[in-house]
């Protein structure tokens, strides 16, 4: 009975999970110039952005629809707990605390997904079924 409950239970933790990265992707290109500046004062270089936007859209894409899942949830889980401990580690300022533990809340996610994949409702799910068949 519970696995009938849970069956699909993979398709909205992704889709909650992808709109923070796709949404944050976005604020990215409309914040190009302030977040490439913010970036460069924890000893990043300013060209990284580009290819975070791109990795934040597209991953949070790819999540969405269940496409590769398991490698992509292992690829966030590594973006979100480097970018806990590169900008959100002055533990004295609350927000900071609490972006912190969402990141690593999210890496906790991110491990599951890769263990569990997208079963359900999902491009690797379709894809699983038409090797069965």
């Amino acid at each position: 009975m519970l696995d009938q409950l849970t069956k699909h239970a993979d398709a909205p933790v992704r889709a909650l999970m992808a709109v923070i990265f796709v949404l944050s992707g976005i604020s990215k290109i409309g914040a190009f110039e302030a977040t490439q500046s913010y970036m460069e004062t924890f000893g990043l270089p300013g060209v990284l952005l580009a290819p975070t936007i791109l990795f934040e859209i597209g991953g949070g894409v790819l999540l969405l629809i269940g496409f590769q899942t398991r490698y992509i949830a292992l690829l966030l889980a590594g973006f979100s707990l480097a970018t806990a401990f590169v900008f959100h580690t002055a533990f004295d300022n609350q927000t900071q605390m609490i972006m912190f533990l969402k990141n690593v809340a999210m890496t906790g996610g991110f491990l599951l997904l890769a263990k569990t994949g997208a079963p359900g409702l999902s491009v690797d799910g379709w894809l699983a079924s038409n090797r069965r068949a």
